[in-house]
């Protein structure tokens, strides 16, 4: 029988007594398809439990009750749980269970709330610093802008490139502080370099633009974060240098024709739209 047709508490006894994680995820986005107070309460009791094991399919389960639909079911008693298991003695790895769940319901966190959240900036564990970069995500309040500047300095690379995409395209905030902090992020590797360079072009950084005419000469099928960031800038001398690497793409075939005269047509339908 499909597992859609099993009842909820089938779901739950699985999942509780399952040696094997082969099939986790499949019955948690189960459960997560069925938002009702019957599978908020079950999932709510595992979390007051002892067992972190209980615990951690309790907060998986509430973290996207309901998946799409804003807000979540029950999200002001889920927050309130995840936000009193951030007080328990409990492992980093139900810990980024509790903060990426946070992450899936951030819209309206207070500042007391975001507060709470910053004891966890220079944790040990990495996973669960990571974990702290979506609990953070897109928020545009100013104690979570800070905290998240502050993370794309950490010495774990995913973790800058996790902060450095939030700070740079999921905020529309433009301050000198964001602007400083992308920058430091322009010689990192590779992936958070091209984050920073769309952060700096989506608030019209002038000073990427010599940058951004380097990467172009040069683009490759990595390249098309470069072309995000150049159509980000909306700045029409753009328009020359795509046209003369049209050219000689046609010979080198260095990236996918399309690619580039997309770029030229979505510059231009920028320019359209503020005449």
């Amino acid at each position: 029988m499909s597992r859609k047709h099993w009842t909820s508490e089938k779901l739950f006894y699985r999942l509780l007594t399952n040696s094997s994680t082969r099939t986790y995820w499949d019955n948690i986005r189960e459960l997560r398809r069925r938002p009702s107070s019957s599978v908020h309460s079950h999932a709510i009791q595992l979390c007051k439990s002892n067992s972190e094991n209980e615990i951690q399919i309790g907060v998986d389960v509430l973290a996207q009750l309901g998946f799409h639909p804003n807000p979540r079911f029950g999200k002001t008693e889920t927050l309130k749980m995840y936000f009193s298991l951030l007080d328990e003695n409990i492992s980093p790895k139900t810990l980024s269970k509790v903060l990426s769940g946070i992450g899936w319901n951030n819209e309206n966190l207070s500042s007391n709330r975001i507060k709470k959240l910053l004891k966890f900036i220079n944790h040990p564990f990495s996973e669960v610093r990571y974990a702290l970069v979506h609990a953070l995500m897109g928020l545009e309040n100013s104690i979570a802008v800070n905290a998240m500047i502050i993370l794309t300095r950490d010495s774990h690379p995913l973790i800058r490139d996790w902060a450095t995409f939030s700070i740079g395209s999921q905020i529309v905030t433009c301050d000198p502080n964001i602007i400083e902090a992308l920058w430091q992020r322009i010689d990192d590797d590779p992936v958070i370099r091209k984050e920073a360079i769309i952060g700096l072009a989506s608030r019209k950084d002038k000073g990427v633009k010599e940058i951004l005419k380097k990467e172009l000469i040069n683009i490759d099928n990595h390249g098309s974060p470069i072309l995000e960031a150049i159509v980000l800038m909306e700045d029409m001398d753009f328009i020359e240098f795509l046209d003369k690497q049209i050219f000689l793409n046609r010979n080198k075939q260095t990236v996918p024709e399309d690619w580039l005269s997309d770029c030229k047509k979505q510059l231009l339908e920028s320019q359209s739209k503020d005449e």
